[in-house]
């Protein structure tokens, strides 16, 4: 055998874990403004990434007009803003959340 050849069993050879490496639990956070139609898109757009890319996640939309305090413990600056708190490194997107190739990308997820 070829020392350079991937074995099946090893995790090289299992595309959707090379592939995703969505393996962890992700734990997000969105902040949004209220009712906006900008707030309603990434919403969406974060719902929709989430079901489509990962498998288990905690996702907790937080509105800051109804929670103000929570944006400040976060140091919130523009909305809609997404963290990422784990799997560490942490991580911020702003903006409506429909540039998926770049949210994954920051997600650490690389695509097909």
């Amino acid at each position: 055998m070829n020392d350079n050849a991937e074995r099946e069993d090893s995790p090289a050879a299992d595309d959707t874990a090379v592939t995703y490496g969505v393996a962890e639990k992700f734990t997000l956070r969105l902040y949004v403004t209220g009712t906006t139609p900008r707030s309603a898109k990434a919403i969406v757009n974060v719902r929709k990434l989430c079901e489509e890319y990962l498998d288990d996640y905690d996702l907790e939309v937080i509105d800051i007009l109804a929670d103000p305090d929570m944006a400040k413990d976060a140091q919130i600056i523009a909305a809609p803003t997404l963290i990422k708190k784990l799997p560490l490194p942490l991580r911020r997107f702003i903006g409506d959340m429909s540039q998926t190739e770049n949210i994954l990308r920051g997600l650490g997820i690389a695509t097909r």
